[in-house]
């Protein structure tokens, strides 16, 4: 029911105009508005609370459904900020997004590197530890990071003081912000095989479709296996019966639908062509946010290493604990 409706909403609204006006530097509210009227931002709080009390399992079609839509506005995020906040803070209406740390580079100085959605975002929230904190962006100076158009930045602040302050739930915010972007990235390499698929059966060379040439054939199958494995990984992750992903499982996760992408990308843009390159066709507002949300929250070496040790404190070999995942 709820993914229907989003699917309906972003339709709508998510169109290629409109991401383009907002990747250009236009006001959010054209994306953002409708979504936040319709009340799927709370999705993840309880009945009482507002919200739909949407378990955890049904969280990952919803994000996957972002991610078809090339969202370019981290509406995941604000999604999960509620859900981490729950009912101990009200958060402010706008976006909020999430920061995967907090650095003190200097006295008085706070910084949250590498912000996806840092440029528009009204707030952040960061884990200090166990501690979640609520931080002003208003308030911080905002240094884009990257293609502009990603609106990934690099915020600081002198002398911050925190909007709100969680004692507790800090722990969750990192598993929660690879699997929401593993969720994106498996809807957004399903769209982009999906417009492969749909290249290779209506162009046509030498008198039929050039899917039919063996070359092309293997290529998408090379494709489908690594956005097929991309989605289970990602899904495996919102299988917890916990309130966040494990922290082993999201790793995997973002791990996986990341080193996916480039194969992914690049097949997409091999069957399209020259067409595939140009402005004005979809293929690369998707691809562009492929790569962005690999990098986001660390791409896989980041959580390859987490992965790593937490393969060497168990003590097992490699193949048994494999079977144990």
């Amino acid at each position: 029911m709820f993914l229907e409706a989003l699917e309906k909403v972003l339709a709508d609204t998510v169109t290629s105009s409109a991401i383009r006006r907002v990747e250009s530097g236009e006001p959010p509210a054209v994306v953002w508005q409708p979504i936040e009227e319709a009340g799927f931002l709370d999705l993840m709080l309880s009945e009482a609370q507002g919200g739909a009390g949407l378990p955890l399992a049904e969280l990952f079609p919803i994000l996957e459904c972002l991610g078809r839509h090339a969202m370019p506005l981290p509406v995941a995020q604000s999604i999960v900020a509620r859900a981490l906040v729950g009912e101990h803070v009200a958060l402010p209406p706008g976006i909020v997004t999430l920061a995967m740390q907090l650095q003190r580079p200097a006295a008085g100085q706070w910084l949250c590197p590498q912000v996806p959605g840092g440029q528009i975002a009204g707030h952040v929230l960061v884990a200090d530890g166990d501690a979640l904190l609520l931080l002003d962006c208003s308030s911080s100076q905002r240094e884009p990071v990257g293609d502009p158009r990603s609106q990934v930045a690099h915020l600081s602040w002198r002398d911050a003081t925190p909007t709100a302050m969680l004692e507790s739930g800090g722990r969750h915010l990192a598993p929660f912000a690879a699997a929401l972007m593993a969720a994106q990235l498996s809807g957004a390499m399903q769209r982009s095989f999906a417009m492969a698929l749909g290249q290779c059966n209506t162009r046509v060379q030498f008198g039929k479709s050039i899917g039919k040439f063996q070359a092309l054939q293997q290529q998408l199958s090379v494709m489908a296996e690594h956005v097929l494995a991309a989605a289970i990984a990602a899904e495996a992750a919102f299988r917890s019966s916990g309130p966040a992903p494990g922290a082993l499982a999201a790793a995997v996760a973002k791990s996986r639908t990341g080193e996916a992408v480039s194969v992914v990308a690049a097949i997409a843009h091999a069957v399209h062509g020259a067409i595939g390159m140009t402005d004005a066709y979809d293929l690369g507002l998707l691809t562009r946010r492929l790569h962005d949300w690999r990098l986001a929250y660390g791409a896989e070496h980041v959580w390859n290493l987490q992965i790593g040790a937490r393969v060497l404190d168990s003590g097992q070999s490699l193949s048994d604990w494999v079977q144990l995942l």
